[in-house]
């Protein structure tokens, strides 16, 4: 199976890049995983609404790029639907029982998922009704994805 991580904007804080660093060292046994790390759109001082929803739309073109034909896509966004991590790693291994080999889960930038990369996932995910800075849920979301693999094969690390 291969896991992959679309996000937009670059991390500058080392201790963050470590640390997917670190978990995608220890998901190697479980998956293939990769992160793909897009330019985001300079947003400029007092945006009006039209002018964020041209930042969205033009980093949702280059999300759907690297979206593949038959990968199963998980969009991050607030208004997804919360689940355990628990549920989550029977999410991952429903994924796999169903026959997708890829699941890819989409980070926005800071003003979030345009609504057409949004409308292509099988799956809208919620970490919290919290807004969390999108390069810290990459380490976030890169851990659950850990967590669930070392759940679905029954070995010690979720509790």
């Amino acid at each position: 199976m291969k896991v992959k991580i679309i996000c937009v904007g670059k991390i500058k804080e080392k201790y963050l890049s470590d640390g997917i660093s670190e978990y995608s060292k220890r998901l190697s046994r479980f998956c293939k995983f990769e992160v793909c790390t897009l330019a985001d759109e300079k947003i400029p001082d007092n945006a009006t609404e039209k002018e964020m929803q041209i930042v969205l739309e033009t980093e949702g073109e280059r999300i759907e790029k690297h979206i593949g034909k038959n990968d199963y896509v998980i969009a991050l966004c607030v208004e997804g639907k919360s689940i355990s991590s628990v549920d989550f790693a029977k999410k991952i291994s429903d994924i796999a029982l169903s026959g997708k080999s890829e699941i890819t889960f989409i980070i926005g930038g800071s003003l979030g998922i345009c609504d057409s990369v949004k409308n292509k996932a099988d799956f809208r995910l919620s970490f919290s009704k919290m807004t969390f800075p999108h390069n810290l849920m990459r380490l976030i979301l890169a851990e659950q994805i850990y967590r669930a693999f070392k759940i679905n094969a029954n070995e010690e690390y979720h509790k």
